[in-house]
């Protein structure tokens, strides 16, 4: 069972990484609002963007044994973001147990939130059993944004 989730900072300063992203047309619905579910893949890159920035390709990450499957999801939309918007996720692990971690984020829009959300995370081997959080995730979740508790 995932510990109590994080509330994601509002401060941006809080975040250790940004990921810009450019609104395209097919992510919107019939009223021109980014649809919910065109919310995931964003954070999904930003989180592979992270790991990156820090060092750790996702792609070299899966090749030596490790996957971060995704356990639980959380986003709250605060603000409606439409066709064309230039919006910022930003992004940095939370809270970290043995085997899960929790990568937080704040979408923003012109300096204004749009939206906040939360994904948990299991470190699992190939066969998709659970393992250890490595020493370099660990590393991730430390330093000067304060976002572990």
């Amino acid at each position: 069972m995932a510990a109590k989730l994080i509330a994601p900072p509002l401060d941006v300063a809080r975040y250790p990484f940004a990921y810009p992203i450019r609104v395209r047309f097919s992510e919107t619905d019939a009223m021109g609002v980014v649809h919910h579910g065109s919310y995931l893949p964003w954070l999904e890159e930003a989180r592979v963007a992270l790991l990156a920035h820090g060092g750790h390709d996702y792609a070299q990450v899966h090749s030596n044994g490790l996957d971060l499957a995704v356990v639980e999801v959380n986003v709250r939309y605060r603000q409606a973001i439409r066709f064309g918007d230039a919006v910022t996720v930003h992004t940095g692990v939370g809270v970290i147990s043995r085997t899960l971690l929790q990568v937080v984020y704040l979408v923003e829009v012109d300096g204004q939130t749009a939206a906040t959300g939360v994904t948990v995370h299991a470190c699992v081997n190939g066969e998709g059993r659970p393992m250890r959080v490595p020493e370099w995730l660990l590393s991730l979740g430390e330093g000067p944004t304060g976002l572990r508790p």
